[in-house]
Order: structure tokens, then sequence, then C-alpha cells
């Protein structure tokens, strides 16, 4: 089976290896955002806020720090605003995590609104418009929804007639629109809530499971499965009403090995793979 090799794309510096890394993420500008703190949480019990570090890097390699205050979120999802601002969110809205879910920090890191946007997220993407995208996994029938940044629900999947939306295995949000491929029935799904004469199109699709997806025109491209799939990448392109496959294959590291145990973020054309120890990003770009 033939192997695409990731590219290197942004690494953590190693002056700050010494940090617990609670989570990472590539933006819609294509800068990778590290959120470090001191220690990993630990399991069982309430977690008191903390201060924490978002340790930033540009396409270009430049570094940039954020110390953030009071930060509530025990597993945290974590994503830049247009503006500078950051949005730490909190997986499970549970406790004291219900309407302090989701906190945004200002660019000195100080915390400037909260609000929650329901339990169970599965993915936390902004959009080039600052438009907050969250997808669900099963412990929430929402499904996919569209928040502005100050809490405001400004789409929802309710209305969209996508066929077995009942967890949001992969997202990808590029410019303003959002591709999804949700378990039930894997359909690919592209939502344009700005297009009023058809916000939302499906395409059926064969390819069962994949965690990410990435679109180029009439290409698109898998990745992830089952079992012995989870490293399976497979492409197929875009006909009328599904999705038609062209080829498969595997995924890998730079070294060829298995990613294995990662963290994958789906930016239009891109697919970002984070490998533990979760210091270091690799891309697939579909458009090459």
């Amino acid at each position: 089976m033939q192997k695409t090799v990731l590219v290197p794309y942004a690494r953590l510096p190693q002056a700050h290896h010494d940090r617990h890394v609670l989570t990472s993420t590539v933006d819609v500008f294509g800068a990778a955002h590290w959120l470090l703190a001191e220690r990993a949480p630990q399991p069982g019990g309430d977690v008191l806020p903390f201060d924490a570090l978002v340790v930033s890097v540009d396409p270009g390699g430049n570094v940039e720090l954020t110390e953030l205050s009071a930060v509530r979120a025990r597993w945290p999802h974590l994503d830049r605003l247009p503006n500078g601002e950051f949005v730490v969110a909190a997986s499970r809205a549970r406790r004291y995590e219900d309407a302090n879910q989701v906190q945004v920090f200002d660019a000195l890191g100080r915390e400037t609104s909260s609000f929650s946007v329901g339990d169970a997220i599965e993915h936390l993407l902004v959009d080039e418009a600052g438009h907050i995208w969250v997808g669900h996994f099963d412990e929430n029938p929402a499904g996919i929804r569209r928040w502005s940044a100050t809490g405001q629900l400004t789409w929802t999947s309710d209305d969209a007639h996508i066929p077995g939306l009942f967890d949001c295995y992969a997202l990808n949000v590029s410019g303003t629109a959002a591709w999804a491929c949700p378990y039930t029935d894997f359909p690919l799904v592209e939502i344009r809530p700005d297009r009023p004469e058809r916000p939302v199109r499906v395409w059926a699709n064969r390819v069962r499971g994949a965690k990410a997806v990435a679109v180029h025109g009439d290409l698109v491209a898998f990745y992830g499965g089952y079992r012995e799939e989870q490293e399976r990448l497979a492409l197929g392109e875009l006909a009328e009403t599904s999705v038609t496959p062209t080829d498969v294959g595997l995924l890998t590291l730079s070294d060829g090995s298995a990613p294995g145990r990662r963290r994958v973020v789906s930016r239009g054309s891109r697919i970002y793979v984070q490998a533990e120890p979760f210091t270091t990003w690799g891309v697939f770009d579909l458009s090459s």
C-alpha cells in the first residue's frame, strides 16, 4: 500500500518542553499554538483556575508567548480569534464548567467573557470571520453549530437534513465555510451559512470512520478509520451527489512510521497531524 509522508510544519521550541502540553491546534491562518501548564491534570476532583502559557509559531517561524490567567478547563480545546484573542473551551460542560465552559482571553491573557456551547465538544475551530464552529460527539445530539465570539448561536444543523448526524467525527473549517464527515452515515457535508440559496450540500460517501477531511476543488481526502485503518488516507473526487473513490494508502510520519496516538486538525486542503509527545505538527496538503 502506498505511503504518503507528512511534511514537517511547526515545532514547539525546545525551551518549553519542560511543561505539559494540555492541547495544541493550527488556526485558520496557519499559525500553530500550544497550551501549556506546569503539570498534567490529575484524575478526579475539580480543577482550580490555573495560569497557562500559549506558545504560538506562525508560518514564518516567529514565536509569540501569551500568558493566560485563571484557565478553568480540565481537558481544553484551543483556538485563536482573528483579532488576536484566544478561545479556551472545556470539552465537557459539567458543574463549574457549565456557564463558564468557553473562556475568551484578550491579547494580554485576561479573560474578557465566558459562555457555554454545550457538552461533549469533539471539535472547536474558529474561522476567518471569528465564528466559532463546534462539532459534538455522541453524548450531545446538538450535531454541528456555529457561534459568535460573544456566545450567540448563529447557525445550527438542526434543520439541515444531514443524514445520520450523530457524532461529528471530522470537521474542517477554512475561510468562513465548514466541511464535515459525521457518524453514522459518513456523508461529506459542505456548510456555508452565508450562502442562503443552498447553505448545505451533501455527498454520499463510502469511506467510514475518518477523523479528518481535506477538500481542494473537486478533490477530497479522508484520514483515519477503524482498527487497522487508523492511518488510512483515502482519496476521492466529488461527483454530483456522491464521492467517487480514486485511491487509498497510508499517511505516515517523516520516518515512515505510523503516528499512533495523535491530534488532527483539518483546514481547507490541509490535514495537520501531531503525534505524541505533541511537540511537532506535520501536514498533508491535498493541493500539492
